[in-house]
C-alpha cells in the first residue's frame, strides 16, 4: 500500500528505506483496510497466473485457487492439437479466459457476464494484456445466446449456498457481489444451469473445467453424470477437489496423472 500511495514500485520503495513517507496519501489507504476492504480493491488490481489484472467491485476478485483451472487446461491439451476456441461462462474480471488465451496463442476466446460493467472491465484487461484482437466480450445470461461450439469451456460459477452467505469474512461480504458468490440454497443452482448446456457447447474432444467449492466434488459429480458429463477431479495445493473435468461421456479418455495434493 505504501508502495502506491507513494506512486513507486515495491523494488524502487525498498532501494530507499529511509525516503520520507507521504502520510497525507499513505493514511486514507490504511483506513480502507483496517474497514477490512481487500488490498486489491485499494491498489485497484491482482495478479493472476503471471498476469496482472484490474479489479472493480462489481465481480470477485481473482484467487490464486482458480490458477487450477489454468493448470488443468495446459494439463489436459497436453500431447494434442490446442484449443482453438475458448468459452468462459462468468467471466469477471476475465482472468481466466485471458490466462488461457496467454497460454494458448492461436485461440479466440469470447468471455460472457450477465453486467455490462464487468463485461467492460474484463474488455480492458484484454486490451492491457494485448489480447484484444483474439477476445471477444458478451453481455448475457450464461451461454443462451450462443450457437457454437467450444474446445476449452472454463467457468467460475457461484457455489456458495444462501444460508452461509452472512458468515462469509468481511472482505468477501461487504466488498464483492453477491450474484457472484450466492449459488441458491444448496450452492448448485449454477453448476445445475452451466453443467446441462455443456453437451451443446462442447466439441466432441473439447474439455470443461469448472472450479469447485470446498466439499461439493461429490454433488457436482452428480450433476454431471445426469447432464450426460464424464468427469474427473483436480486437487489444489491444499488438496481440495478445486477442478472438476468434464467431457461428453461418449469422449471419455484418461486424463492424465493428477497433481498430488500437497
Amino acid at each position: 500500500m505504501l508502495a502506491h500511495a507513494q506512486g513507486l514500485s515495491q523494488e524502487d520503495l525498498s532501494r530507499d528505506p529511509l525516503a520520507p513517507a507521504r502520510m497525507d496519501l499513505f493514511q486514507p489507504l490504511l483506513d480502507r483496510r483496517a474497514a477490512r476492504e481487500p488490498l486489491a480493491l485499494i491498489v485497484g488490481h491482482r495478479e493472476f497466473w503471471s498476469l496482472d489484472f484490474a479489479v472493480s467491485r462489481d465481480t470477485l476478485i481473482p484467487r490464486p485457487e482458480s490458477e487450477t483451472l489454468i493448470e488443468a487446461a495446459v494439463a489436459g491439451f497436453a500431447g494434442r492439437r490446442p484449443p482453438a476456441t475458448i468459452l468462459d461462462l462468468g467471466t469477471g474480471t476475465g482472468c481466466l479466459l485471458l490466462a488461457a488465451l496467454s497460454e494458448f496463442g492461436t485461440a479466440f476466446g469470447i468471455g460472457v457476464d450477465h453486467s455490462s460493467a464487468v463485461a467492460a472491465l474484463a474488455a480492458r484487461n484484454a486490451a492491457t494484456l494485448g489480447l484484444t484482437e483474439r477476445t471477444a466480450l458478451v453481455c448475457a445470461d450464461w451461454a443462451s445466446p450462443l450457437d457454437a461450439r467450444f474446445d476449452l469451456i472454463l467457468c467460475n460459477p457461484p457455489y456458495i449456498a444462501t444460508s452461509s452467505m452472512a458468515g462469509l469474512m468481511p472482505e468477501v461480504a461487504e466488498y464483492e457481489p453477491p450474484s457472484a458468490l450466492d449459488g441458491g440454497p444448496d450452492g448448485l443452482a449454477a453448476y445445475r444451469r452451466v453443467l446441462a448446456d455443456l453437451p451443446r457447447l462442447l466439441n466432441p474432444d473439447g474439455l470443461a473445467l469448472v472450479e469447485l467449492g470446498a466439499g461439493q466434488s461429490g454433488s457436482v459429480s452428480e450433476v454431471a453424470a445426469e447432464a450426460g458429463l464424464a468427469s474427473e477431479l483436480r486437487h489444489d495445493l491444499a488438496g481440495i477437489a478445486r477442478t472438476i473435468v468434464l467431457r461428453r461421456a461418449a469422449m471419455k479418455k484418461p486424463f492424465g496423472r493428477a497433481r498430488q495434493p500437497v
